[in-house]
């Protein structure tokens, strides 16, 4: 069977139903999943009723992903992917897209001030598609100052030329992405980077970014690959995500 017809149902399950049987937290009281969303817009939501006190290192832990969430073909990650050096460390024509470049590599969102709490790292070892995941720590205000900012770039770096160390020109694109109704505050974009390899070779980059907020705690999520990576994927892991920090943050009201 090909690698299609094996990972759309696997996306789409993920997708519709985020607290189905492969992303089941028998740890975590179930919840209802939210309702799906097609705007792209970084809404906000009503703040949450109570402030949850600072996740302790195993708390925040609990609420990341796991490759048994995912299934075949994830596995926990060996390491970065070398597309990362190869393609994403490279100098956009434009300032505005050079900063979103720089922080799509470092994957460092919120700047000195913010804590990353954990963070885990999966590989699809069928397509080289590698998905990160942190849970951070940062003020509200603040967060939301970055979600506003990625909501301007597929406007300012729709289209732009990026040249990687080894000299290649990569054409990228950048678009919105939508996300389910998930969190306080959201936002998600995918990049796309066409172009050829040092050895000539065509090559085409996708990676999805998605963010999300819930009261002080924000997750942040790196999707792509050369290979396919599925939108579906990036949604159904951000709302599984979303409702495992939601239940870890209850839990840590109700445990103080």
């Amino acid at each position: 069977m090909s690698r299609p017809l094996l990972a759309l149902p696997l996306a789409a399950l993920l997708a519709t139903t985020a607290c189905s049987a492969i992303a089941t937290d028998k740890a975590l009281p179930a919840k209802k999943p939210a309702a799906s969303s097609t705007t792209a817009a970084p809404t906000t939501a009503p703040p949450s009723p109570a402030t949850a006190p600072a996740l302790t290192p195993d708390q925040a832990q609990a609420a990341l992903i796991t490759d048994t969430d995912l299934g075949e073909p994830w596995t926990m990650t060996e390491g970065a992917a070398t597309w990362r050096d190869g393609l994403l460390k490279a100098t956009a024509n434009a300032p505005a897209c050079q900063r979103l470049l720089d922080t799509l590599y470092t994957e460092e969102f919120f700047g000195a001030d913010a804590q990353v709490r954990a963070r885990t790292g999966l590989d699809d070892t069928w397509n080289d598609a590698q998905l990160h995941h942190q849970v951070v720590a940062d003020r509200p205000a603040d967060v939301d100052r970055t979600l506003a900012w990625l909501k301007t770039m597929p406007k300012k770096c729709g289209r732009f030329k990026a040249a990687t160390a080894t000299g290649t020109v990569q054409n990228a694109e950048v678009t919105a992405a939508p996300l389910p109704k998930i969190g306080d505050a959201r936002q998600s974009l995918r990049l796309t980077l066409n172009g050829e390899s040092a050895a000539g070779e065509e090559t085409t980059l996708t990676l999805d970014v998605a963010v999300v907020r819930i009261g002080d705690d924000t997750i942040v999520l790196t999707n792509g690959g050369p290979g396919d990576v599925y939108a579906e994927i990036t949604q159904g892991v951000a709302e599984l995500g979303a409702k495992r920090l939601t239940d870890v943050r209850k839990q840590a009201r109700v445990e103080v």
